[in-house]
């Protein structure tokens, strides 16, 4: 099949009225939509899809040959990226459907008008063919993205779900030894006749494990806060030393206990970030620190400094002359239930401090790599961009 005459000259004016065309698209939603326009696209993004879907069209209408557009790559993986952008915005299968139906209907409308310019007389035939050929194209570029998208939501929900189920194994793993302990507590202080000592060091046995059990519930509320990427999260533009000091503030007891100093550098960055995640980065960095750090020292001491990494990025690094990470269990650190010393029962922890960390910095966008000397201390350097990612396709 070849273009006819009509279908050549609209292919012609939707090239030259691709961007028009778009934000006419663009306007008639916020009309059926009636709120701002940052609450139905977060990001600019899908306005750089949706005119490169439409000189397609055109593309498609001036070489109208069968399944055309179904075999271009390139297209096809655009509307695919844009059921992916879709998605991370959170938009729904409903709107995502009602967006291309106006983009059907802006399309048609195109072609009306320029079937009552001066000297464009087209055949009923040629009129019929043109439209029919467009809507083929919205359906088969509809159908990729709303594949893409599906494609998306399931996987979102089977990760989710698996989640869940590994929160639930970990939670009631973590929690079995503790409430073991109480339960056979509580029993023997309810036995007749116990010895006063004995009496009394169950009682220190009960208010371990309680404080254990409190301290494990804020652990994993916190691993539970984490695992949406898409919560209530305060995202502000903030000096870090404000989040850093804040951190400090919530552990200056633990640090003066252990005789730990800590030094926060006045050249740290500014950035547009989940205030909440940050603040529980340094929270756990600063009281791993502070939990490994070397009694033998005289000077014990945790510092966060921070430098411009590259033009987006920033470098803050938290260092110690603590106890040190064992080489051996480097490659592991970051993962859930790991700890660098085991073998030290006078320290207490769950093994989750730093996975809390990599987790949160990998939701901001950024990395996180440690250094460490066993004996000398350890070195955590956080790469984090300035404004928030953009949310991934």
């Amino acid at each position: 099949m070849i273009s006819t005459r009509f279908g050549g000259l609209i292919a012609e004016r939707m090239r030259a009225e691709h961007r028009a065309l778009a934000a006419r698209w663009f306007e008639r939603l916020l009309h059926l939509l009636p709120v701002d326009a940052r609450d139905i696209f977060p990001t600019e993004s899908l306005l750089d899809h949706i005119p490169a879907l439409i000189l397609e069209i055109g593309a498609y209408l001036q070489h109208p040959e069968e399944d055309a557009i179904a075999s271009n790559t390139a297209i096809i993986q655009k509307a695919q990226e844009l059921g992916g952008l879709r998605h991370a915005q959170q938009a729904s299968l409903h709107q995502l459907l009602r967006e291309y139906q106006v983009l059907s209907g802006i399309l048609v409308a195109f072609v009306l008008e320029e079937m009552q310019q001066p000297g464009v007389t087209p055949s009923p035939a040629e009129s019929a063919m043109v439209v029919s050929k467009l809507h083929q194209a919205v359906n088969v570029l509809s159908q990729s993205t709303v594949e893409s998208f599906v494609s998306l939501y399931t996987r979102t929900i089977a990760e989710q779900n698996e989640r869940l189920e590994q929160f639930t194994r970990m939670a009631a793993h973590e929690w079995r030894q503790p409430l073991s302990a109480l339960h056979t507590g509580t029993t023997l202080l309810g036995q007749e006749g116990l010895d006063p000592a004995r009496a009394r060091r169950t009682i220190e046995v009960l208010q371990r494990n309680v404080t254990h059990l409190i301290d494990l519930t804020h652990k994993l509320e916190a691993v539970a806060r984490i695992e949406p990427t898409h919560d209530n999260a305060v995202v502000q533009e903030v000096d870090v030393s404000t989040i850093v000091e804040e951190a400090a503030r919530q552990l200056r007891e633990m640090a003066e206990a252990r005789g730990v100093e800590i030094r926060v550098s006045n050249g740290l960055p500014w950035l547009t970030v989940d205030v909440g995640r940050l603040e529980l980065v340094f929270v756990n960095l600063l009281s791993n620190a502070i939990k490994y750090c070397d009694p033998a020292k005289p000077v014990r001491y945790v510092e966060v400094t921070g430098q411009e990494k590259d033009g987006d990025r920033r470098l803050i690094v938290v260092r110690d002359n603590g106890l040190g990470i064992p080489q051996e269990a480097l490659a592991s650190i970051f993962r859930r239930f790991t700890r660098g010393h085991p073998q030290r029962d006078e320290i207490s922890g769950l093994g989750l401090g730093l996975s809390i960390v990599e987790d949160c910095v990998r939701t901001l966008g950024g990395t996180v790599h440690v250094e460490s000397t066993e004996g000398v201390g350890s070195s955590f350097a956080l790469t984090l961009p300035v404004t928030p990612p953009r949310p991934a396709a």
